[in-house]
């Protein structure tokens, strides 16, 4: 199979016209809300999908939790993107606060800790949250985030636990927000390849799927290896995700 030009490092350059944020800024306009009438014609200008000058508006999207990922991936990226941009952080760290305000220009009313992270709900200048916090946050924050009337982008895996997915799903459906899980793999092509042989039967039914992932981990991110914050529960939730809610959507096969 022929090698892709990109990697997980890359991905993210291509959120701007991916389906990973909606097909189009229109839906995301569609669905903004404003919390009160004093705020609503504030929040209607920063939802708008063009500026004053008719340009396509870029949506804002806030980054909670700034370790590695975040760091080395998202925000540069984000700066490459053609329809989003990084308008927002959420940090617990003062020094990070201070750094990443001067890397990339991000106004002090944009800047939260996870004692005023709620207060996120008044500022229009955001319009998406990216969860890229250990496991056992990522149920609580998304589901904050969409109860602040914003739309949610987590990291995966999703969730600890299938009741923690459940909540997060019907938190979303409830503020009438999108729910997209950061996994890459759903818009490469050689992936959507297998699903398209698989749901379309061509070289037959498919009556078993292996699947393995290897990678190196230390102990240098002990949330990743830490006793119920991590561990095989990442490894399980990628091969659901990847297989379980894509591959098989529209296939007439059960998996093991």
């Amino acid at each position: 199979m022929e090698q892709l030009p990109f990697s997980r490092r890359d991905f993210i350059h291509r959120l701007g016209t991916a389906a990973l944020f909606m097909p189009t800024l229109a839906t995301f306009s569609g669905l903004q809300g404003c919390g009160s009438k004093s705020s609503c014609s504030s929040a209607e200008s920063a939802s708008s999908t063009t500026t004053e000058s008719g340009a396509a508006r870029k949506l804002g999207i806030a980054l909670v939790g700034l370790g590695k990922y975040s760091e080395g991936q998202l925000a540069p990226a984000l700066e490459k993107t053609k329809r989003c941009r990084l308008s927002g952080i959420v940090t617990g760290t003062p020094e990070k606060a201070e750094k990443w305000k001067k890397k990339y220009n991000i106004p002090d009313k944009n800047v939260y800790n996870y004692q005023t992270f709620d207060q996120i709900a008044d500022n229009p200048d955001i319009d998406i949250i990216y969860v890229v916090l250990p496991n056992p946050m990522h149920a609580e924050y998304s589901i904050r985030a969409a109860q602040a009337g914003k739309h949610v982008i987590c990291e995966k895996p999703m969730a600890m636990n299938p009741t923690e997915c459940r909540q997060m799903i019907e938190a979303c459906q409830k503020a009438n927000k999108k729910l997209s899980i950061g996994y890459r793999l759903h818009f490469e092509p050689h992936n959507q390849e297998m699903m398209r042989l698989g749901q379309k039967e061509v070289y037959g039914k498919v009556n078993k799927i292996v699947a393995e992932n290897g990678q190196n981990q230390g102990f240098d991110t002990p949330w990743r290896l830490g006793e119920g914050i991590g561990g095989a529960v990442r490894c399980a939730m990628w091969v659901s995700i990847a297989f379980r809610a894509r591959f098989t959507r529209k296939a007439k096969f059960p998996l093991p």
